[in-house]
């Protein structure tokens, strides 16, 4: 955790001093700064130090030396956010051994807030417990929803997407899209969220908020209940009180 908790401060620190110089794209309306592999390599080179014989999976550069035992990273989650100036944005780093994350640590950089979770020992903000809130209807849960799909696939999950918020949006007290995986899987273990739904897996995205949901009490699955993992095509955490609820719409909107 000392090693976790330095890289992402080390990213912070880039974040919180850089403007992002050079935006391009990397897939259809994706795209990368300057700062993002500036962020990822500085990450890179002191965790190869720290720990040589733990491999790494970042967002930018991919795999190298892979094991049992691997870093993921994701230099900033919220890039489209960051771009524009709005800082909602967060680093992502867990260790994950197999396909399960063990511990984990999430920095919001701009609003001076660390997540920290390891496997039995419970989630913290900024070194205090945190729990999932105890919301049990839908009509006082905030939901937040992962960004509409891209690329090949996209009609399809957008039009899930659709139904969703529409049968969400007539019934939940409130629906939000804050733009990073990390930050919504954050603030449903800490409670500002009763849940987030997102309809895509990138582990970068989601490993470390996986465990911090966990270890506040959450639960965290893919679209059809089953335990999410690195292998899952869907996200989806919540506070246990409106699982079923939302379960149940979600697999309306499949069909």
């Amino acid at each position: 955790m000392p090693i976790a908790t330095q890289a992402v401060s080390l990213a912070r620190r880039i974040i919180q001093e850089r403007t992002p110089a050079h935006v391009a794209a990397k897939g259809d309306r994706d795209m990368v700064t300057d700062v993002d592999l500036a962020v990822e390599e500085a990450v890179r080179d002191f965790l190869a130090a720290q720990t040589p014989e733990i491999g790494l999976l970042g967002e930018e550069h991919g795999q190298t030396g892979a094991t049992e035992l691997n870093w993921v990273l994701d230099p900033i989650d919220g890039t489209a956010n960051f771009a524009r100036g709005i800082p909602l944005c967060a680093v992502s780093l867990a260790l994950v051994d197999g396909s399960k994350p063990v511990l984990a640590a999430i920095d919001l950089p701009f609003m001076d807030i660390g997540y920290t979770a390891s496997s039995g020992n419970g989630a913290y903000v900024n070194g205090e417990p945190i729990e999932c809130s105890s919301v049990q209807e839908l009509s006082d849960a905030m939901i937040s929803i992962g960004d509409f799909a891209t690329g090949g696939g996209a009609a399809e999950k957008n039009r899930i997407r659709l139904a969703l918020l529409a049968e969400l949006g007539a019934n939940a007290q409130r629906i939000r899209m804050i733009g990073t995986a990390a930050i919504d899987m954050a603030w449903v273990a800490h409670g500002k969220l009763d849940a987030t739904i997102n309809l895509s897996n990138h582990p970068w995205d989601t490993m470390a908020g996986a465990l911090i949901v966990r270890e506040a009490g959450g639960v965290v699955v893919d679209h059809d209940g089953s335990d999410h993992s690195m292998n899952s095509a869907f996200t989806i955490a919540l506070a246990p009180g409106v699982y079923t609820a939302i379960m149940t719409r979600l697999a309306d909107a499949q069909r």
